[in-house]
């Protein structure tokens, strides 16, 4: 894996690490330096952190932006994912039904390069990188979560979009014997596939992630494997799962939110404290793991990185 040089918006490595962890870690280590750190207690170690073993490389030593920290078991056991439930702590029970072998993605429309490709070929094609990331969910909870991919960006490089090519659409796998929602057809909680879109600024912009895993290891079933989409400055639902299908159009494409409730979804869905959803509040957000809220920032805290996309753009119309 190439080192990748960190940007300036990027959340350091140390604020990942939850509290406890590194209170865990701070022990171990004076206790090594004692030496009387037995094997039987370092394996006991590992195991109390229930973390994939990569992310022993991650030591925290501050908190810049007093963020509550979450930890593997917070991020993989809260999660939207409607194809199965929407029981956001019963995901992970059910979603081990996934089968992500031999996993392909299209790349079609309006491109220079089209493609089907397997995925382990088509992460071979990118500098893996770490992203550590704001989540917000439009429901106004939120979590901080380190990504492993590759930038948007360099795909689209890759496939050559046509100058008509204004819009990116994603595509969720169908797959009723898998998901049960889907299984229920017209009954099910919305219509399926799932779909999501950016219009092509957005897209290559450098924060816009394809993500295949979290805290150094492959994405967990529940979180959206093998592969989906991460854009930081919107709500949670754009960041669509289970990528199957990746398309580039000439006209916006009509989420599945948007489609399902119009007067409440629209297609940008930044996150933006000033304007409220029509059943609450969006000016505050629970970290998960935490009992009191925090303020919402505007663009979740990127807008020196994507104000200008909007520029001259009524925000609070263009939802």
């Amino acid at each position: 894996m190439n080192i990748i040089k960190r940007k300036h918006w990027q959340i350091s490595e140390n604020e990942v690490t939850p509290k406890e962890l590194f209170e865990k870690r701070r022990n171990f280590i004076k206790l090594g330096a004692a030496s009387i750190v037995s094997s039987g207690a370092i394996m006991e170690l590992l195991a109390q952190e229930n973390l994939p073993k990569i992310t022993l490389d991650f030591i925290k030593d501050k908190n810049i932006d007093n963020l509550k920290l979450n930890t593997f078991e917070q991020i993989t056991s809260h999660n939207n994912f409607y194809e199965f439930t929407t029981s956001q702590s019963g995901v992970k029970d059910i979603a081990h039904t996934l089968n992500t072998d031999n996993w392909s993605v299209t790349i079609d429309g309006l491109v220079e390069n089209p493609m089907k490709v397997n995925l382990d070929d088509l992460v071979k094609m990118f500098t893996i990188e770490e992203r550590i990331y704001r989540f917000r969910c439009v429901e106004g909870w939120s979590m901080v979560v380190p990504w492993n991919g590759f930038s948007l960006a360099s795909l689209i490089k890759k496939v050559k979009p046509l100058s008509s090519a204004k819009y990116v659409r994603f595509e969720t796998l169908v797959d009723p014997e898998v998901f049960p929602d889907q299984k229920r057809g017209k009954f099910g909680v919305i219509d399926y596939p799932y779909i999501e879109g950016l219009r092509m600024d957005e897209a290559v912009n450098d924060l816009s992630f394809l993500a295949t895993g979290l805290y150094g290891d492959v994405m967990p079933k529940q979180n959206g494997a093998p592969i989906r989409l991460v854009v930081p400055w919107k709500y949670g639902f754009k960041s669509i799962k289970s990528i199957v299908k990746i398309s580039f159009v000439d006209k916006e494409p009509l989420n599945t939110w948007q489609k399902e409730n119009p007067r409440e979804y629209g297609f940008f869905a930044n996150v933006n404290p000033n304007v409220d959803h029509p059943r609450w509040s969006q000016k505050k957000e629970r970290v998960l793991g935490s009992f009191f809220k925090q303020d919402t920032l505007m663009f979740n805290g990127y807008e020196k990185e994507v104000a200008e996309l909007y520029s001259g753009m009524d925000l609070r119309k263009y939802i």
